[in-house]
């Protein structure tokens, strides 16, 4: 399938095409590396319990559509993913051909104030600096109708664009401390109902054990959604 061309913005630091290549240099190996992640799961699990159907789902950094956009389309949700690097479209268009997926920088999106029933974003925003990672969560925040529900994921550390060895890569990575993005949420008008700090081992040659936070949130303005 051709490619088409990306919208990406101009940035030194938290590149769109860095990320890209980095991606497209991994592709099935990514997913290979991270298919157990039970905290993942776990979260896929609660939006499918608390999702109307069929729900309008956006999956930010969407990499091969396993296992998040497979499972929400297999539901029949209307599941929409983006992510940066062409490889990873191709994968997930040809894995999970029930749902969409658009070659695109989240931070380059006209969103529709209220448009998204759910967002997803398990580790995407890690590459952007601070000031893009605040302003996209201000977006997400946006985009999500009342009620909506937001399953975030990172890797919690105090720093800016600090070099790390990943996947047998050099990656410049951005995060804050974990008890940051709570306060993050609630600053852009989201309800924190889920946060899990846990330790995974990434099922690749070299890698060590690595410190996730997951958080689940809801825009206020709808029905009760449980914890």
């Amino acid at each position: 399938m051709p490619v088409e061309p990306a919208v990406f913005p101009a940035r030194p630091h938290g590149s769109a095409e860095a990320t890209a290549r980095l991606f497209d240099s991994l592709g099935k190996l990514y997913e290979d590396a991270y298919a157990q992640l039970p905290e993942q799961l776990a979260a896929i699990d609660w939006l499918l319990a608390g999702l109307p159907e069929p729900a309008k789902v956006l999956d930010i950094g969407s990499g091969t559509g396993r296992p998040t956009a497979e499972r929400l389309a297999a539901a029949g949700h209307d599941v929409t993913g983006y992510d940066v690097s062409a490889i990873m479209v191709d994968l997930a268009r040809a894995q999970v051909p029930g749902a969409r997926f658009e070659r695109v920088d989240v931070r380059c999106v006209s969103g529709e104030p209220g448009r998204w029933d759910a967002v997803t974003a398990f580790f995407p925003l890690l590459q952007m600096p601070r000031a893009d990672l605040d302003a996209t969560l201000e977006r997400i925040a946006d985009w999500l109708a009342p009620g909506g529900l937001f399953v975030f994921a990172t890797v919690p550390f105090d720093a800016e664009d600090a070099q790390v060895q990943w996947m047998g890569r050099r990656v410049r990575c951005t995060s804050y401390p974990a008890e940051a993005f709570g306060q993050l949420l609630h600053k852009v008008g989201l309800d924190v109902v889920h946060e899990q700090l846990s330790v995974f081992q990434p099922d690749f040659p070299g890698m060590g054990p690595e410190e996730h936070l997951f958080l689940y949130a809801v825009k206020p303005g709808g029905p009760a959604v449980r914890s």
